[in-house]
């Protein structure tokens, strides 16, 4: 089987989820990266050989040595595809492919990171769509494709791929699709997290989702 290696790019805790900034304070944004972060390393443990966590943000790196990743500080002043080429060259080192995803996709199971390195075994690229268009999950060869992560990446990476001459599978799932930018995606996390960290959290805090006839299908309070 091949070796993998995941790849979490995180932001600096200062900038987390600012959009969320109406529903959440800076402590509770930081606090929700935190939980999301466990929830997606938790899901790939024991799925893939290795899992590296890219930032520049000394704090980030400082709360991740505890959970028994490999660290590693972005170099020079990137963005983040810069930022995911630098750890696919580290993880190339070690490993056959990488399997890149968000750190803020807590819906993500473990079954399904299983079955994403499972599929890679006949597929070289996998690619888990999120919604409105980004990626949300990518499996490649370590020196496969060049990253488009970004707004349309999904449709980006299929042209990478095909014009890499590598055949890809499109991995297509609610919980994969899901990452956190809006109160309305806080209430999916609260409704479909049974058993996450992020979830729990959320609640901790007094958050309550309800139902909505307005133009957001869920309305998040406290």
């Amino acid at each position: 089987m091949k070796e993998t290696f995941a790849i979490i790019p995180v932001s600096r805790f200062s900038q987390a989820k600012t959009r969320l900034s109406p529903t959440l304070t800076p402590l509770e944004r930081e606090n929700l990266l935190k939980a999301m972060l466990k929830d997606v390393i938790r899901a790939l443990r024991g799925s893939v050989d290795g899992i590296v966590v890219i930032s520049s943000d000394e704090d980030v790196l400082n709360f991740v040595k505890n959970l028994n990743v490999t660290c590693l500080e972005e170099e020079g002043q990137t963005d983040l595809n810069g930022a995911l080429t630098q750890a696919v060259n580290y993880s190339s080192q070690y490993a056959d492919q990488v399997l890149i995803i968000p750190s803020d996709v807590p819906l993500i199971r473990r079954n399904q990171a299983q079955e994403m390195v499972e599929l890679a075994e006949k597929w070289p690229v996998i690619i888990a769509p999120a919604k409105g268009g980004g990626t949300n999950a990518l499996i490649c060869p370590t020196n496969g494709i060049k990253m488009k992560f970004g707004d349309c990446s999904f449709f980006q990476h299929i042209e990478e791929a095909d014009k890499a001459g590598l055949h890809r599978y499109i991995y297509d799932s609610f919980y994969l699709s899901l990452d956190v930018n809006t109160a309305e995606d806080l209430g999916e996390i609260m409704l479909h997290g049974s058993g996450t960290e992020t979830s729990r959290f959320l609640k901790s805090i007094g958050l309550r989702v309800k139902s909505n006839h307005g133009i957001e299908r869920l309305k998040v309070e406290r």
